[in-house]
């Protein structure tokens, strides 16, 4: 079979002979030499003729049918599938949560890596045997791997890593792994990291805006203590670090319930979407003025928020996509900070 002619396999290479395989196949489709529908050898027959274990063969067909390359056929065999895109970096962006700002952050990094490479989202609902079960499906499939990490324990609380999600993460070689957001990290030095600093961000941002924030009597912080998209606890620390210097009355509540009690001069600051509606409506319903009787603060900036003139507190999220891509594309290395900025409207 003229394939037997096009693969190469070094036996004197220290990349691994399954690789070679993989590489081989894909460098042969990108230069034309191999085209869609054009059939290539058995396993068994593959193994013979380069006298290769059965093993290292299934592995690297294995690899190539998960990226959707090849594919097989019952009783005729295999055959090339694809041939666009393979040729190019293929990364994985794995996310915690499927949210407005979350895919902010995607459409800037593929928008920022243009046509340079092909990038597949998947999200793990902060689950750690889902995000488990995608890094083991995916560990040999994909060149380099964009993870935000935010996970949650049996209580639903926030943690950064657990010991599982840490050892398997760890497995990535450091030159093909970016994380995003989260800079608490137990994992060795070295790593590629773009991120929030959440305790000292939320400080920092409601200090920018301290002349206006200080005209309200009493600020109240709409934290979810439990949730199934749990929120880093430096936000609390940095809230109260803020409330504390500048001798201001606060309370912490876990939502902003449908019959909340307001009175004038009260400064909400909101997290869930879900608190700042019924704020928004409770605040309609005693008739106040917002941005004068009562304030509004909310975390994360979106379109909506900004149509409706909601002040907010807020990453950069475009630009943390466009650090990534950066990063990825020009092999940047380090820990990198996002800017977070108080964006003034009229709720305060």
């Amino acid at each position: 079979m003229e394939i037997y002619n096009l693969i190469e396999i070094n036996g004197e290479s220290r990349i691994p002979k399954y690789q070679q395989i993989v590489d081989s196949i894909i460098a042969n489709i990108s230069n034309g030499k191999l085209k869609i529908d054009d059939k290539i050898p058995s396993i068994n027959k593959f193994s013979e003729e380069f006298y290769l274990s059965r093993d290292t063969v299934e592995k690297a067909y294995n690899i190539l049918k998960e990226r959707k390359i090849i594919t097989s056929i019952r009783g005729k065999g295999f055959y090339i599938a694809r041939t666009q895109l393979i040729s190019k970096l293929n990364i994985l962006f794995l996310i915690n949560k499927l949210s407005t700002y979350k895919m902010k952050i995607y459409n800037s990094f593929i928008d920022s890596l243009g046509s340079a490479s092909h990038t597949e989202l998947q999200i793990y609902h902060c689950d750690e045997t889902l995000f488990l079960n995608l890094l083991e499906k995916n560990y040999k499939v994909y060149d380099y791997f964009v993870i935000m990490p935010h996970f949650k324990t049996e209580t639903l609380r926030h943690i950064s890593f657990t010991s599982l999600t840490e050892k398997a993460i760890k497995r990535i070689p450091k030159e093909k792994l970016l994380l995003l957001d989260n800079e608490k990290v137990n994992i060795d030095t070295g790593i590629n990291i773009v991120y929030q600093d959440f305790e000292n961000d939320i400080y920092c941002a409601l200090t920018e805006g301290l002349s206006k924030i200080k005209k309200y009597k009493k600020l109240f912080l709409a934290y979810p203590s439990k949730s199934m998209y749990p929120y880093p606890g430096r936000i609390l620390h940095g809230f109260r670090k803020f409330c504390v210097e500048n001798n201001l009355d606060f309370e912490i509540i876990d939502e902003i319930y449908e019959d909340m009690i307001l009175k004038k001069r009260d400064l909400f600051i909101t997290i869930e979407e879900l608190d700042l509606v019924n704020l928004i409506n409770r605040i309609r319903e005693y008739k106040f003025k917002l941005g004068k009787d009562v304030g509004v603060i909310s975390y994360n900036d979106t379109p909506l928020k900004q149509l409706l003139g909601i002040t907010c507190i807020s990453t950069d999220f475009k630009m943390m996509g466009e650090t990534a891509a950066d990063v990825v594309l020009n092999k940047r290395s380090g820990k990198i900070k996002n800017p977070f900025n108080f964006i003034d409207r009229k709720s305060v």
